[in-house]
């Protein structure tokens, strides 16, 4: 799949504002639940430490790989926000069993009684996102969503394989 710098349809260029409206809607949803959770009276954690806890709230004890994977987060950020989160005695690694070069993430009992806390505020986040609209609305818009989202997942694999292609043969010289 080739990545185009502007989008084309019958060809003309299409003007469109949803790249601009999901970054505006990603960074007013951050600070608005930053509150909700300060409100709460939730000052252990982050808007984006939620995201991680919220993955070992679902599954606790999975290697760094796999919170990666889930929150979309690179290794070398995630590892910066496991350490932070580490000091602050939400998470604790536990290496593994079979082979110690696999590291476990671990919620600890303070984490854990966090969770219904951030329900309460995750709640309050999707009312205020679907305040006035019906419930075929909802639907329709996270259906809208989700074949954006398997549309860019499409596109990142795309330019993986290429960019894999390219360093292979650039060994093979």
């Amino acid at each position: 799949m080739v990545l185009y710098c502007q989008q084309r349809k019958g060809g003309r260029i299409l003007d469109t504002r949803t790249g601009f409206l999901i970054t505006q809607i990603k960074l007013t949803q951050r600070r608005v639940f930053q509150k909700l959770l300060q409100n709460c009276g939730v000052e252990d954690f982050n808007g984006p430490q939620g995201n991680i806890l919220y993955v070992l709230w679902q599954k606790d004890a999975i290697p760094i790989v796999e919170i990666a994977k889930k929150t979309g987060l690179a290794k070398n950020t995630l590892t910066v926000m496991l350490d932070r989160m580490e000091k602050n005695g939400l998470i604790f690694r536990k290496p593994g069993a079979d082979d110690r070069r696999k590291t476990f993430i671990c919620l600890t009992q303070k984490a854990s009684l966090l969770e219904k806390d951030y329900d309460l505020v995750s709640q309050q986040m999707n009312d205020l996102f679907f305040q006035n609209f019906s419930e075929k609305e909802v639907d329709e818009l996270e259906k809208y969503l989700d074949r954006i989202l398997d549309n860019l997942q499409q596109a990142e694999k795309g330019n993986q394989s290429k960019k894999e292609h390219q360093s292979r043969k650039e060994k093979s010289k």
